[in-house]
């Protein structure tokens, strides 16, 4: 298939409509049988529950071209299932994962031409979502909702490579012990806004969030789970009830094991002991590892032996293997890589 006029070369993280998205509705307690529609425009009731409520849900993924010119999209089943676990947290009627995994096959094979070809280092991104949709005053779920994919190509999240940046430790908290931190839903990701913007004004990238129980245990950054890796070479994640179950984490947790043969583990990790560190990244979709330079502690710098130059040699690793599985040059485990037929 022919690629649509675009320089992949130089488009950013941003939105750029495609042909095609998938909607299915739920009235009358069921779903109808779903189509793809070229309308990008939602119409909604001034009284919308998802309006009123942020009754909504999301998810995000990657398609990819890779090395032999297969259209694939990675390890689509871990989204399916985190999202019916979203949906039952916000009491939204789940969408069937096999469904789920059909609309995916069906959205990105008709906006074929937007994915972006190998080694262009774009890829499409896919985005489906969930919200309710009918008149809700009363403080209750809807009645009706919607389920839809959308589907963008973006650029590469880095521009002329990886550097590290440079994050604070946040006074806001992210998400309570016994909150919705570890579902994506949208009203997650409007709490963090105030502290991002606040961050950027101070100066750093992003922000390092505590536990909001005791202050003294890493969480996550706003939008992606956190990987260190010790000096002897041990990859170690935060473990939380509070935080997102990160695919692309426990990707990499994988890749460190059965790949090059190292230690990792997810346990809780404090505050104290992250100066201890060799390396630290933020893992996630957008741009799998950002690697993480320096973080304040309100005045205080905590500075990574790997620097503020580049990756550090396990993160680079991590980040090689895992971009080459994705992208076929590295033979990946059952099941991780689903062909777009």
């Amino acid at each position: 298939m022919e690629k649509k006029n675009i320089d992949w070369g130089n488009i950013g993280f941003g939105y750029i409509q495609t042909d095609y998205r998938y909607v299915s509705y739920f009235k009358d307690g069921k779903w109808d049988d779903g189509q793809l529609t070229e309308d990008p425009n939602i119409v909604l009731n001034e009284c919308a529950g998802v309006l009123q409520y942020a009754q909504t849900i999301f998810e995000g993924l990657k398609a990819y071209t890779t090395s032999d010119g297969r259209i694939v999209v990675f390890r689509p089943d871990l989204n399916a299932e985190r999202m019916i676990q979203s949906a039952e947290r916000l009491k939204i009627p789940v969408f069937p994962k096999e469904r789920f995994l059909d609309a995916v096959q069906k959205v990105v094979r008709a906006n074929a031409a937007y994915v972006p070809p190998y080694g262009s280092g774009a890829t499409l991104y896919v985005r489906p979502y969930s919200f309710g949709c009918n008149p809700v005053i009363g403080v209750k779920p809807a009645d009706e909702y919607q389920f839809r994919i959308l589907t963008t190509p973006v650029g590469p999240y880095f521009k002329g490579g990886a550097k590290p940046i440079t994050i604070r430790v946040s006074d806001f908290d992210r998400a309570a012990p016994h909150g919705t931190g570890h579902i994506k839903a949208g009203l997650n990701y409007a709490m963090s806004l105030f502290a991002i913007v606040d961050a950027h004004e101070q100066g750093y990238d992003e922000n390092m969030y505590l536990d909001a129980a005791t202050r003294t245990k890493v969480e996550e950054t706003g939008g992606a789970n956190f990987l260190f890796v010790t000096k002897d070479n041990k990859v170690v994640t935060p473990k939380s009830n509070s935080i997102l179950p990160s695919i692309t984490r426990r990707s990499l947790i994988q890749v460190a094991r059965e790949y090059l043969g190292l230690e990792a583990e997810e346990r809780e990790i404090t505050l104290e002991e992250v100066k201890d560190f060799a390396e630290c990244g933020l893992c996630g979709t957008a741009a799998v590892i950002s690697p993480v330079g320096k973080i304040v502690d309100h005045g205080k710098e905590i500075c990574f032996p790997a620097g503020m130059e580049k990756m550090g040699p396990v993160t680079q690793k991590l980040y090689d293997t895992l971009t080459g599985i994705q992208m076929g040059t590295i033979k990946a485990p059952e099941g991780w890589i689903v062909e777009i037929a």
